[in-house]
């Protein structure tokens, strides 16, 4: 071999055998200097107060349970010395408003809910223990409840149901309770049952767990509907087994007329470039603990240690940080589309969905849904798409950028300090993070996920670590 050759083969060698910057000093972390400042003021079992205090309600947009958690947000953003816009100077770098949007329908927050089987003493299920049992835009029963016939049919579709005779009556099925509701109510019935829970869940293990579910409003019919778990449904279907069954189905909610759509806009105004955000976003309706009481929760203690730190004069941010709390993905986009000049100033987003569990009781692991890279379509390594999904995305979709690694960078730094476990996944989509990328700006989501509580009535606040939390909103 000449000895050029055997030179440049030998250089390449080299240069593939010895690390990248192996006799330089290694590069410092950019996030080195605040480290000190956040670890010992951001307090996780601050922010799981939040999310106690949201977990007491089932929050739907312009119900008592929204409403109060918006007023819960203000209150410690008040109390952080965030001041009201219509109050602020223009040298107040810490300001916060509350957007009102007027609802089209009213709003529903359900009250309580028993479902029996006539001439047997024990509920079937009862709303104190089952939160989730009624579907959302369900009307009540008159009161004292009612009685109905319990018709199996099967799964429920139309033309199971067009075999039966359901005027009158209540239907028992499996599946979907919309499209159930939909096609049994036209053909009279009075009421749905309906079971559907996915594997992941665990329903032969998390016997009594009902996922939340909604139907149609139908102001003709006012029927309601019930979701069942999977000790319900076997019940159920074991009285079938014996003869005709009778239920009895009580049902109390509330409808508030004029209802009004609230969102929490908070700022830290930049220094040198105001008009350039990070802009952060928690949704705050639903009704489970970790979905999404704990992004409020860790958002909310963001908030509160950035004021701090502002106040202390630890950190002076150049570019504006702002914080919104809301209804999921309509809240973040009216934020992006509101405004146009306001949206090119917008950097980054970054969505807190699902980020307080207690993965030893919920199971799975914090994520970090990556932007649509290429792994969303060719997974390799340990990239994998998790158990809830997403549509499948094309090669025309895919924008790959450095904000996937940044942010993962900082996890990584923190969970170097107490082996916290943190992994990513492919985009999938769902989320607070979805209008952002609409928009072309770079946007994640921190999240947990496989969660065998997600949207049933066992997420509440006893699956929620302090630890957890803290791990999340510090990074």
């Amino acid at each position: 071999m000449p000895s050029d050759v055997v030179r440049r083969y030998l250089a390449l060698l080299v240069s593939v055998l010895v690390p990248i910057g192996a006799n330089a000093q290694a590069t410092a972390s950019p996030a080195a200097a605040f480290w000190k400042d956040v670890r010992p003021r951001y307090s996780g079992a601050r922010a799981k107060e939040t999310v106690a205090f949201l977990d007491q309600y089932v929050r739907w947009p312009g119900n008592r349970g929204f409403d109060a958690s918006i007023a819960h947000i203000v209150q410690r953003l008040e109390g952080a010395g965030y001041v009201a816009e219509s109050r602020a100077t223009s040298t107040d770098r810490l300001t916060y408003r509350v957007e009102r949007y007027p609802m089209a329908n009213p709003a529903w927050e359900p009250l309580g809910a028993t479902l029996s089987i006539v001439g047997v003493g024990t509920p079937v299920l009862d709303f104190a223990t089952n939160r989730n049992m009624l579907a959302t835009n369900s009307f009540a029963t008159p009161a004292g409840g009612m009685d109905a016939e319990l018709v199996d049919a099967g799964d429920g579709s139309p033309a199971r149901l067009e075999a039966l005779d359901v005027r009158g009556k209540v239907v028992l099925a499996q599946g979907g309770i919309g499209r159930v509701f939909s096609e049994a109510v036209k053909r009279g019935a009075v009421g749905v049952l309906a079971y559907s829970l996915p594997a992941y869940l665990q329903p032969e293990k998390n016997r009594t767990s009902i996922q939340f579910g909604s139907i149609p409003r139908d102001t003709t019919a006012k029927a309601w509907g019930i979701l069942l778990s999977y000790a319900a449904h076997e019940q159920l279907r074991a009285a079938l087994a014996g003869g005709a069954v009778r239920v009895r189905v009580s049902a109390n909610v509330r409808w508030t007329p004029n209802a009004v759509e609230q969102a929490v806009v908070a700022e830290v105004h930049g220094a040198r470039a105001p008009r350039e955000r990070f802009v952060f976003s928690a949704h705050v309706q639903e009704p489970g603990a970790n979905d999404n009481a704990s992004g409020v929760g860790a958002q909310v203690e963001m908030a509160r240690v950035a004021a701090e730190l502002l106040k202390g004069r630890r950190i002076d941010p150049a570019r504006t940080i702002t914080m919104l709390w809301g209804l999921e993905i309509r809240s973040t986009e009216r934020y992006i589309t509101q405004d146009s000049v306001r949206a090119r100033g917008i950097r980054w987003g970054l969505s807190l969905d699902m980020v307080g569990e207690d993965t030893k009781k919920t199971g799975g692991t914090f994520l970090i849904e990556k932007m649509p890279d290429p792994s969303a379509i060719w997974t390799r390594g340990e990239d994998k798409h998790s158990e809830w999904g997403g549509s499948p995305i094309t090669k025309a979709q895919l924008t790959p950028h450095y904000f996937n690694d940044f942010v993962l960078a900082r996890c990584l730094e923190q969970a170097a300090t107490n082996g916290w476990v943190v992994k990513t996944n492919p985009f999938e989509g769902g989320s607070d993070h979805t209008p952002f990328l609409r928009a072309k700006k770079p946007g994640l989501l921190f999240w947990h996920f496989t969660d065998q509580f997600y949207h049933t009535d066992g997420d509440r606040v006893d699956m929620v670590s302090a630890d957890e939390l803290r791990n999340v909103g510090m990074s």
